[in-house]
Order: structure tokens, then C-alpha cells, then sequence
């Protein structure tokens, strides 16, 4: 258990963590337990695969958040001031957008400012707005424009089998699955573990008094690099088991279960 007295950071991912994929709301449970965390002098931060354009569903808590790990760990920032900013080498960006164009599937290819979308199938806009409620894609520039930025992130759309084959083809970068339909690769550096890392660094968080709460695969790095990994009730299987703690699921209160049962709020825990 931890004591009253020591503050901690907070990293949570957004969807299926902190957003239900029912509902694509934050619970009231979770908006409850972060505004007494943040009362109780706890700071609160996000970590999560969206690049910032499409975080639309924070509003409820975002007078609360004290920094992101956005893009799996490519793109940290605190307020104005970008802390770390992570590229992937140009000929492994190359290989993957030829890969896409020549076998017809969906990418979506995550600039430093911009965001291009490759939807020849419709499985981009059928999952990721119908199914994860994403907003702002209609905003995405054309594809030659956003290559001519810095690119942070990939975000391909194949299954599991095919992905072994590519990364492969491109040694420079890491993969991070947290839908069956998609992964995000970004370059091999760059996760949410090191997100975490670099925020703390940066503002002299002591790594020990942090805290991430996740559910899928590209929470593994920052559940492991927390001084306190907890999954969510409904995440792998996989990361249940590399965590020190597993709460309820998002629409069963288990951000508000979590804080409880480590006493950085009050109320009895379950």
C-alpha cells in the first residue's frame, strides 16, 4: 500500500481506460476520483497512442491534466513546451507507405503537425470513428503534404500475422497493438514507458511515485516502467499479468477502485 503522505504522478490511457468503448465517455466515477486526486495534491497525466489532433474526449477532465504522452511516447509535452519529439527514419516511412499503397490497406501516417488517412478499404473510418467515436479526421491534409514533416507515427491497418513480416523490413521501429485491427508503429525509442520516463526526468518525478493504468498492448512499456503498473479489469490478459495490480474494468468504476484500494482518494476500496 502507499502512504497518504507521498504524491504521485498519475499516466492513464485514454480508451478503454479511461473512455469506455461502450459508452466513448469518461465515467462519472473516474471524473470524481481525479478531481479528489488532484485535490489531494496527486498531479495527473495522459499517455495514450492518439497524436493530440484527435484527442476530442477529454473535455470533462482536461482542467485536471498536468501533461501528455501523446503518439505512444513520440510526442511529450507540458503545456506549450514539447519535452521529447521522436521521428521515424524516412526510409522505413517510405517502406511502410509503399507497403500500404501496393497491398491496399489502410494507414493512417501521423505528422508533427499534420495527419494524412490512406482509406481505400473504409476499415479506417468504420473503426476508428464508428466503433472508438474519433473526431477530427476530416481535418487530415493530403499524404504528400504530411511527408513532408517529421513523421511520428504509423498506424497501418492489418492483422497480427502480417505485421511480423513488415517490422521486420524495418529494424529502426517498434510496434504497439492495442486494437485487432491496427498497430502503431513508431520509431524503436519511442513508447509509452519512455514517455513516462522523459516526463519525469523532466519535471524531477521520482519514478517510484508514479502510477499508469492501462489495457492493452501499447501499455506494457509504461506499466513496466511505473513504480505501480495497474490494468484495467478489461485489458489483455497479457498485461494483467505484468501488472502489480488489476482493478474493475472502466464501466465498473476501476479508476476509482484503483486510487482507493492505493489510498490516494478516499472511500473503501472493493
Amino acid at each position: 500500500m502507499t502512504s497518504a503522505k507521498n504524491k504521485y504522478a498519475l499516466f492513464f490511457d485514454i480508451d478503454g481506460t479511461l473512455v469506455s468503448f461502450q459508452t466513448h465517455k469518461i465515467p462519472p466515477s473516474t471524473i470524481s476520483a481525479l478531481t479528489e486526486a488532484k485535490a489531494n495534491g496527486h498531479m495527473v497525466f495522459i499517455s495514450t497512442g492518439r497524436p493530440p489532433l484527435i484527442i476530442t474526449n477529454l473535455g470533462d477532465i482536461e482542467h485536471l491534466i498536468d501533461g501528455y504522452v501523446t503518439i505512444n511516447g513520440a510526442l511529450c509535452f507540458v503545456g506549450q513546451e514539447v519535452i521529447c519529439c521522436k521521428d521515424i527514419p524516412k526510409e522505413a516511412v517510405q517502406t511502410v507507405v509503399q507497403d500500404a499503397q501496393e497491398k491496399n490497406y489502410g494507414l493512417i501516417v501521423v505528422g508533427e503537425k499534420d495527419v494524412a488517412v490512406l482509406d481505400p478499404q473504409g476499415e479506417v473510418d468504420r473503426i476508428f470513428r464508428g466503433e472508438i467515436a474519433v473526431e477530427n479526421l476530416n481535418q487530415a491534409k493530403p499524404l504528400e503534404q504530411v511527408l513532408r514533416q517529421r513523421i511520428l507515427q504509423l498506424t497501418p491497418f492489418f492483422p497480427e500475422a502480417y505485421e511480423r513480416g513488415l517490422m521486420e523490413r524495418i529494424p529502426s521501429c517498434t510496434s504497439g497493438r492495442w486494437h485487432p485491427a491496427f498497430t502503431d508503429i513508431t520509431a524503436k525509442g519511442a513508447d509509452k514507458g519512455e514517455g513516462i520516463r522523459a516526463l519525469a526526468a523532466h519535471l524531477g518525478l521520482d519514478l517510484r511515485y508514479t502510477m499508469a493504468f492501462g489495457d492493452g498492448g501499447n501499455d506494457s512499456s509504461m506499466i513496466k516502467a511505473a513504480g505501480i503498473g495497474v490494468a484495467m479489469g478489461n485489458a489483455l490478459e497479457s498485461l494483467k499479468q505484468e501488472a502489480d495490480h488489476t482493478t474493475t474494468s472502466v464501466d465498473e468504476d476501476g479508476v476509482m477502485n484503483a486510487l482507493r484500494h492505493y489510498k490516494l482518494i478516499g472511500g473503501s476500496h472493493y
